[in-house]
């Protein structure tokens, strides 16, 4: 049965799933870019950018798992762009270039309306300005049997919590600290949304646990 999953989502020790201050400089905030660092040097990650080489294990394992058998994506608006409010023009069409790694249909969140984008290698960028789970609706449509994923990031990631609309979460826990940015958990009652903790496995660069409902 597809579902609803939220996969390879990195967050601090101190449970930020982003820096503060997201700019063109810093898409995922400042320090957001340590938190993947248990990614950067699997074979997934390299092998996504266009190289060779890279670890196995079980990091690489779960990198796997965070772009395999999903059939739709959803993203917030900041997850594709630092720009705010009204599109200004057509020319930015996401941080990934001409080629992004989603590969299926990709549904944005935004209070403003824009033309989907195609996009090299399968990714259509589609703009939902009807909500959530309109959002979610058409991404299952498009998905058929496989899954969808919610991508995030943190804002987005909560929302759909709160709507009670995802299946599983898996976290990695980073060996970092921000201090600041945008928490992932407060003022969210997990088990009480009926999740529990279902695996969890650590190694040198993170913990990763999977939740479940």
């Amino acid at each position: 049965m597809a579902r609803v999953r939220v996969a390879g989502f990195s967050v601090s020790l101190d449970g930020f799933g982003a820096g503060p201050e997201q700019s063109f400089e810093n898409p995922l905030g400042k320090g957001g870019l340590d938190l993947h660092e248990w990614m950067f040097g699997t074979r997934m990650f390299r092998a996504m950018i266009g190289k060779d080489g890279g670890s196995g294990g079980v990091d690489d394992a779960y990198a796997q798992r965070s772009m395999e058998g999903f059939g739709a994506f959803i993203l917030g608006r900041n997850m594709f762009g630092p720009i705010r409010g009204a599109w200004p023009d057509e020319n930015w069409k996401g941080w990934w270039g001409s080629n992004p790694p989603y590969h299926a249909p990709t549904f944005v969140l935004t209070h403003h309306r824009r033309d989907p984008i195609e996009m090299e290698g399968g990714t259509t960028f589609i703009f939902v300005t009807a909500g959530l789970e309109a959002a979610l609706e058409q991404a299952q449509a498009a998905a058929g049997s496989r899954d969808v994923k919610i991508g995030g990031g943190v804002a987005t990631v909560r929302a759909y919590l709160g709507a009670g609309l995802i299946d599983e979460l898996h976290f990695a826990f980073s060996p970092v600290v921000l201090g600041h940015g945008e928490a992932m958990f407060a003022g969210i009652d997990l088990p009480a949304l009926g999740y529990r903790v279902t695996e969890h496995q650590a190694t040198e660069h993170a913990t990763h646990v999977v939740l479940r409902r």
